[in-house]
């Protein structure tokens, strides 16, 4: 993406970003007064909207060191940090991956940043179809991911059930909401 310039920067020219750190999965970079994330080798993050056959939003339950609790949100990863693929081949393997759920079909729903204050990464959301069971799930080495499969029907009440037992939820469970009711 090029540099845009700095509307605070007096002579509104590029500037220069400076690596402060880089690590196996993420860099710190400096661009004038702003300091952000970006990863490394990775072309964005995918993010799966799947509704079972039974019809259960399919969520995923980790523990997130960020904010030191256990995090309810959508199937997701990184496209591309460890191996080429395209964003909905990403998409297709997290899914499996983390849920053991496998789509005949995957839709892009919209792009966008995932927090453009602090991170340079676009999250891709997508719709998957036709989902079979083809595992359990869990995601891979020491993920320790928890599969839920929350009925539509009564969903706001099973995310009322997991904020009174300290989980935290990932807002953009809501927006996956708001996709399947448009």
């Amino acid at each position: 993406m090029p540099a845009e310039t700095d509307p605070l920067h007096e002579a509104n020219e590029p500037i220069q970003p400076q690596t402060l750190f880089r690590g196996r999965f993420l860099s710190l970079i400096r661009e004038g007064r702003w300091e952000y994330a970006e990863r490394v080798h990775a072309q964005g993050a995918v993010m799966i909207v799947a509704v079972t056959p039974e019809n259960e939003l399919l969520l995923v339950e980790e523990y997130r060191y960020p904010l030191h609790a256990r995090t309810i949100g959508l199937p997701a990863g990184i496209a591309g940090d460890d191996h080429e693929e395209t964003l909905k081949e990403a998409a297709y393997r997290e899914l499996i991956e983390e849920t053991g759920y496998q789509p005949a079909t995957l839709r892009l729903l919209c792009s966008g940043p995932s927090s453009p204050g602090l991170t340079s990464e676009i999250i891709h959301f997508f719709m998957a179809g036709a989902l079979v069971q083809v595992s359990e799930g869990g995601g891979v080495d020491n993920e320790n991911i928890t599969v839920h499969r929350a009925p539509l029907d009564t969903i706001d009440q099973w995310i009322e059930g997991q904020l009174r037992q300290g989980r935290v939820i990932d807002p953009r469970v809501y927006l996956a909401l708001r996709f399947l009711h448009a």
